[in-house]
């Protein structure tokens, strides 16, 4: 059974409870049967949902909801794995323990992101014990940190079979880069990975005319890439960004030429791209640099996303609003950084990103600070307050 002697109305006590569930990538750990135990206890509707696929591991999902049904409710997103918590001897506190030091709470997720999932329940069970008729919504994932094919996305196909209407939705990254109230994401560049491959002729180096040497052919290539423009950005995103990220022949021999060479690389794009456009422009460039001379394979990777954004209106100026009013800072609305399940999220309803300061996300001794969780639990529910005013 799962202890729910503590009160989740308390952001600090339920964060601590979930951090002490070890819910590394793609093990449940106990964190979303904790949370589907608290909600359920509490009125929700509660469904915990396994997706599989191949190649991939099997994920447990979390999916709860409270008030009518016709009416459309607003979404809580968010994750409960973690990354692993590297060498636990270098953390002054175990990476499990949430151990409470100065103000300070310790553990693997304290920030990224059991803290803000810990916030957004604690703000909703409040906001019920005085509005028991909102529509809220939570959907949790356990596969942010991983592959992100057996969670948010399917999930998300999950609900909206079933019929729930979701009408705009929080996530609860760290998006704060030094103090709470910094800034708001309202949109995210899209992502694509791709893996290229030239094949030669393996042989003796010194004999290179019974051979094919494909390293001076692959450079060749990622010159045509990383030497293009892509734009120059866009009137709400940056410049889209090419990077190599991996290069590898796999030879440990000084005297063999090898028979093939693989590079990775990652784009970022803003809304001048769609998946389908910019997979045109790579092979057009790759075409062009590979003419009849570089024999050559191209494979994308299936996590791909668009980019997405939330333009300024009433429910943006909801979260800003109650952000400067907790606060006293008028956050910055941006779309840096990297990909969220958001990229999943905006295909179903309007949804901005919110939550912890991320200075010491995936760190050794990730922290909180206990008054931050407290202050986030305050303006999410004020933004309920607004939204069902």
């Amino acid at each position: 059974m799962t202890d729910l002697s503590f009160d989740p109305r308390d952001p600090v006590a339920l964060t601590q409870a979930l951090i002490r569930c070890p819910s590394v990538t793609p093990a449940e750990g106990g964190a979303l049967t904790l949370l589907a135990d608290v909600l359920q206890a509490n009125g929700f509707a509660t469904h915990l949902v396994p997706f599989s696929d191949e190649d991939t591991p099997d994920v447990l999902n979390l999916y709860a909801r409270v008030g009518p049904p016709d009416r459309p409710a607003l979404m809580f997103a968010g994750h409960t794995d973690v990354v692993p918590p590297g060498d636990e001897a270098r953390w002054r506190h175990q990476p499990f323990s949430g151990d409470i030091v100065n103000g300070q709470l310790y553990g693997r997720g304290a920030v990224d992101m059991k803290g803000g999932v810990a916030a957004s329940v604690a703000a909703s069970l409040r906001h019920l014990d005085a509005h028991p008729e909102a529509p809220i919504a939570f959907l949790i994932t356990g596969d942010e940190e991983g592959p992100a094919i057996n969670g948010t996305v399917k999930l998300l196909d999950w609900a909206v079979a079933k019929g729930d209407r979701i009408g705009h939705c929080i996530l609860g990254e760290p998006t704060n880069p030094e103090a709470l109230g910094d800034m708001v994401k309202i949109g995210r560049r899209g992502s694509l990975s791709g893996i290229i491959t030239v094949h030669g002729k393996q042989g003796h180096v010194a004999y290179p005319h019974l051979a094919m040497n494909p390293v001076p052919q692959m450079v060749r290539l990622l010159a045509a890439l990383t030497q293009s423009e892509l734009d120059q950005g866009s009137d709400h995103f940056d410049a889209s960004n090419l990077e190599v990220v991996s290069v590898d022949v796999g030879n440990p021999a000084f005297n063999v030429i090898p028979a093939d060479i693989r590079a990775t690389f990652n784009i970022r794009f803003n809304d001048r791209w769609t998946r389908q456009s910019l997979e045109e422009w790579i092979r057009a460039k790759l075409d062009g640099a590979a003419g009849n001379e570089v024999a050559y394979d191209l494979a994308f990777e299936r996590s791909a996303s668009e980019s997405f954004f939330t333009p300024p209106g009433a429910f943006v100026d909801a979260i800003v609003s109650s952000i400067e009013a907790e606060t006293g800072r008028r956050p910055v609305l941006s779309t840096s950084g990297g990909t969220s399940d958001a990229r999943f999220i905006k295909n179903v309803c309007p949804v901005v990103e919110f939550g912890l300061v991320g200075k010491t996300m995936h760190q050794i001794d990730e922290r909180v600070d206990i008054l931050d969780l407290e202050s986030l639990t305050r303006i999410y529910q004020r933004i309920l307050g607004q939204y069902f005013a």
